[in-house]
Order: C-alpha cells, then structure tokens, then sequence
C-alpha cells in the first residue's frame, strides 16, 4: 500500500472533516484517534473516500504509514493534551519529522514547542484554520507558522484544501514559531468585535425600534448585497429568520443571552495591551461577552436600579435610520480591522515575523468567519501602502471612515440617550476620535504622573526642564 502524504490525530468534529477534506483533494492521509472504535467508524463514514485514507490503531502502525518527513496535524483541545500526544509521538519520529498543531492554540504555547523541538531534528508547525465545520470539511483559511522548508512539504497538500477566492487559495506561510497561530489569534479577536457590533445593532432594532426578529433579518439581508456583504452578516439574516420548532416563535427570541468564549478574544485583548497598541473594540467585545454571562446578577440589578429612565428613541425618518446604522456598522467594523491589523504589525515587529499584511487580507477572503466584500479593500490598502501606520489612514479607508464618521456618532448618540449599551460601536467612535486628535490630554496625565510621582514630562517646546513647579505637593 502506497503510503500517506500527511497524518492526523484526533478524529472529532474538526479533525474528522479537515481529513475529509484532505482525502476528497487527492491526497492519501492516515488517520488515528486515541479510542480506536473511533477510527474505525471514520473510515467507515469516509464511503467512497475510504481508498484515500489509511486508519490506523497504534501510534507506531500510524507513523508508519505516512511518507517521511512526515507531517503529523494534531487536531485536538488545546493546552496540555497537545503536548501529552507530542510527546507520545516523539519516540516514533525520525529527523525532519513535523508536527502541526492546527487548534486554537495560544501562540505563546507555540512558540515553546517549537523552540523546544530546535535540537532534536524534529520542527513544529502552529496553523490557524478558520471556517469551522465547513470550513474544515470544504475549504478553510489557513494561517501557517513554522520553518520555511516545513511549510514547502506540506504546501502541496495545505493549498489543494484551502478554500479558494477567485480561484486563488486562502492559505500562506506566515513567518517562524508562533506567526501563524498569532494571526489567527487577531482573527478571533476581529470576529469578536464584528459580532458584538452586529449585536448591538441588533438590539437598537430589537428594543429602540420595536421591530420583529423577521423584520430585522430582512435589513441585514438588504444589508448583506451592499458594502456590508460578509459571512457573519449573511448568517445573521438567516438565523433570524428561522423558527424555534417547539414553540413557533423565532428561535433567536428563545435564545439565552449569555454568550461564549473560548480565550482567542481574550488573548488577543491582553497582547494588544502588553505591545501597548490599542484595540479597543476587541476590549469592548471580550468584556461584553463577560457581562452577558452574568445574566443573575444583571436581572438582580435590572430589579434595584430599573432601566434608563429614558423617551423611545425619536426616528421621525426610519429609512434614514437604517441608513445611519448600516454605514455605522461599517464604520465600526473599520476600526475593528485597523486596530487588528495594528495589533499585528506590532507582533511583527516585536517577534522578528515580517508578517504580510497584504497577504493576511488575502487569505481571509474566503474560507474564515471574518470573510467580507471590503477585504479586497484591505488587501489593495495594504498593497499600496505596505508600510501604513494604521489602516484608516490609507487613501482609500480615511475616505470611508470620514464617509460613515456622522452615521457612527449618529447612532452612538441615539443609543446612548435612548440607554441602549453600544460598547463596541462606542469605542470604535472613540477610536476614530482619539486617533486623529493631534492635541489631546493626556498632558494633564502626564502632570499628575509628576506631581505625585516625579515621572517627569517632555515639553512641547522642547526645554531641558521635566518637572513641574509643584512645590511642597511633589511626590505626595
């Protein structure tokens, strides 16, 4: 029998669709899980894809089967199971051997394991793939990090199953170690922001104009032919059109409202804050996704303070409305990319990964969550203006973010008086304000910071004099 051309470990939902996938493109694959009835149920699922797959019950029969070097994607939770099966696998494996964890892994675990790996002959691949199940079982977007000549042996395999955008595949190499995994890291955390907007604006629909769950899908399907054309905006229609089959209602109306995470937000919130590079709408969003788990505690508050105290929103001109919350969201989800993509020209630099940016918005077109229409906007941003301090400040995006800037205040302001919680849209205004403003205020900061500190301050004239004439308060 002819042997593999990649291995995978790890036969759940993901693993078992993304060896689907690599098996329907052509390639042979040997598959192993840690229960073997597992392994051989897949293979009796595989149906007419079985001939392209070799399932196998020992760790040893497994290494075996697959052509050295040999690639080997771990496809289980993330964290310590990951390097329990390295481990495991290590005594198996010969020199140029790969292993690929393709989870949601934090990369700073990935950059341990490949470090780890430098002497032993072995290398270490951390690929992001985004797409969920049908992503996996159909064409993801793959964010690969590792050694170069580890990338060259798995490309062939990697591209034939990579979702594809104009016929070009959503797959790249990244740069060494962690590159990969860091990506796609930002791209949850974008997702996150994306999608805590998508909800804010939902509930101005929702509670500001008394509309319908059917009502409101129909405006993101109106919305999803426009410049808002995304995946998440086309899910969101579509949910909020289906019925709860036991009660006839919408289903997103019998919901709990209490969401999520699995950490990726979450890290990429604290790398931004630890490069010191805001991001202010993945902030908003991890910190909303925390408050809407506390559903007790905010219904036992809902009963000691009540609701605002506030007038129904006033929207004398619905379709004008809409209109500001379309090109709000826009705005919105601009400032959630540039602050991503900040984010990850900080890494680059800060880890040595020349990380291309054009490149990245390439690879997200198709295949991941986060996959809009305005990413070949990006993509030719990027392209133009490699170097680009920040996205909103390219050509193109400077004229979108001061296109939708009236909307955003708009509908911020609308919410806020109407005591609608808008945090991601607000921050995003934030964002755009605090940006531009060459003369803000952290000057009286900087004061303080002197008065009860001694921190020192730069002066705007530039005199060699960096303390303040605080007298007796100084260092109180």
């Amino acid at each position: 029998m002819a042997q593999a051309e990649i291995g995978l470990i790890g036969l759940g939902v993901m693993g078992a669709n993304l060896a689907l996938n690599i098996a329907e493109k052509g390639n042979k694959i040997a598959v192993f899980n840690r229960t073997v009835e597992r392994t051989r149920e897949f293979v009796q699922e595989a149906g007419a894809l079985s001939d392209q797959v070799i399932g196998c019950e020992t760790i040893e029969e497994f290494v075996a089967a697959i052509r050295p070097p040999r690639p080997i994607i771990i496809m289980i939770k993330a964290g310590d199971p990951v390097d329990q099966q390295m481990a495991l696998l290590k005594p198996y494996l010969s020199a140029g051997d790969i292993m690929i964890d393709a989870g949601n892994a934090n990369f700073r675990d990935t950059m341990r394991r490949f470090d780890a790996l430098k002497d032993s002959g072995l290398t270490f691949i951390g690929m992001g793939v985004s797409g969920g199940e049908e992503g996996a079982r159909h064409g993801p977007s793959i964010m690969v990090g590792g050694t170069e000549e580890s990338w060259k042996r798995v490309e062939k395999v990697l591209t034939s199953i990579a979702a594809k955008y104009n016929d070009e595949p959503c797959v790249a190499w990244l740069g060494e170690n962690g590159a990969g995994h860091f990506v796609k890291t930002i791209h949850n955390g974008i997702e996150y922001a994306d999608m805590q907007m998508i909800a804010e604006i939902y509930g101005i629909l929702r509670d500001g104009l008394k509309m319908s769950a059917d009502e409101i899908g129909q405006v993101f399907g109106t919305w999803n032919k426009g410049r808002l054309e995304s995946y998440l905006i086309e899910i969101t229609e579509k949910v909020l059109h289906v019925a709860d089959p036991i009660t006839g209602k919408p289903i997103v109306d019998m919901i709990l409202d209490k969401a999520g995470q699995k950490g990726t937000g979450k890290w990429s919130a604290i790398e931004a804050q630890t490069m010191g590079i805001p991001a202010t709408g993945i902030e908003a969003a991890v910190a909303a996704r925390s408050i809407s788990s506390m559903k007790e505690e905010r219904e036992a508050a809902e009963k000691v303070l009540g609701l605002p105290a506030v007038a129904p929103l006033a929207v004398t001109d619905k379709a004008a409305f809409l209109k500001d919350l379309e090109d709000a969201l826009l705005a919105g989800k601009i400032g959630a990319y540039a602050q991503g993509f900040a984010v990850m020209a900080g890494a680059s630099k800060e880890f040595g990964w020349n990380l291309p940016m054009p490149t990245i918005a390439r690879i997200w077109r198709a295949g991941c969550i986060i996959r809009s229409q305005f990413l070949d906007e990006i993509t030719s941003a990027f392209t133009k203006a490699p170097d680009a301090a920040n996205l909103i400040v390219t050509p193109a995006f400077a004229g979108l973010v001061k296109e939708t800037d009236g909307a955003l205040r708009r509908v911020v302001s609308a919410a806020a008086l109407g005591g609608l919680p808008v945090p991601a849209l607000a921050s995003a205004l934030g964002y755009f304000d605090s940006y531009r403003r060459g003369r803000g205020t952290a000057n009286i900061i900087q004061a303080q910071r002197d008065f009860f500190g001694a921190h020192g301050f730069d002066r705007v004239d530039g005199a060699d004099s960096h303390h303040g004439p605080w007298g007796s308060g100084l260092g109180g």
